[in-house]
């Protein structure tokens, strides 16, 4: 009876370590290239992970004014990917249709390079 009980307990404890998901750091440099939009005020990104929000812009800094913006984000995820959406002047890109995806690179380095509204 104590090595059933000793062999179900391992058990469980190799069962409940193994459903940890693996983390890693992740650095990822996102542009997005608004030219042909007139009267640029803004330009951020919104997202599902931390950093981002839904809700609110992560705001994204010109590279070229009214041209080429970027980002900058760092952050630990068991994520191989995530899902974006740029945003200028508070309104969303690609009404409609699917996020963007972004699958991030092994090396734990990915760069992600977009035209504003182009799938």
């Amino acid at each position: 009876m104590k090595n059933i009980f000793l062999f179900i307990l391992l058990l469980i404890s190799i069962l409940i370590t193994s459903c940890v998901q693996k983390t890693t750091f992740q650095k990822v440099k996102l542009q997005v290239d608004v030219s042909g939009l007139s009267t640029i005020k803004t330009v951020g990104l919104r997202g599902e992970e931390k950093p981002l929000s839904w809700d609110k812009d992560l705001e994204m800094k010109p590279v070229v004014k009214d041209s080429l913006y970027e980002i900058e984000l760092e952050a630990k995820t068991g994520y191989l990917f995530t899902e974006v959406k740029f945003v200028v002047n508070n309104k969303f890109e690609l009404q409609d249709k699917s996020n963007r995806r972004i699958v991030f690179d092994k090396s734990g380095i990915t760069t992600y390079k977009a035209k504003f509204n182009t799938p």
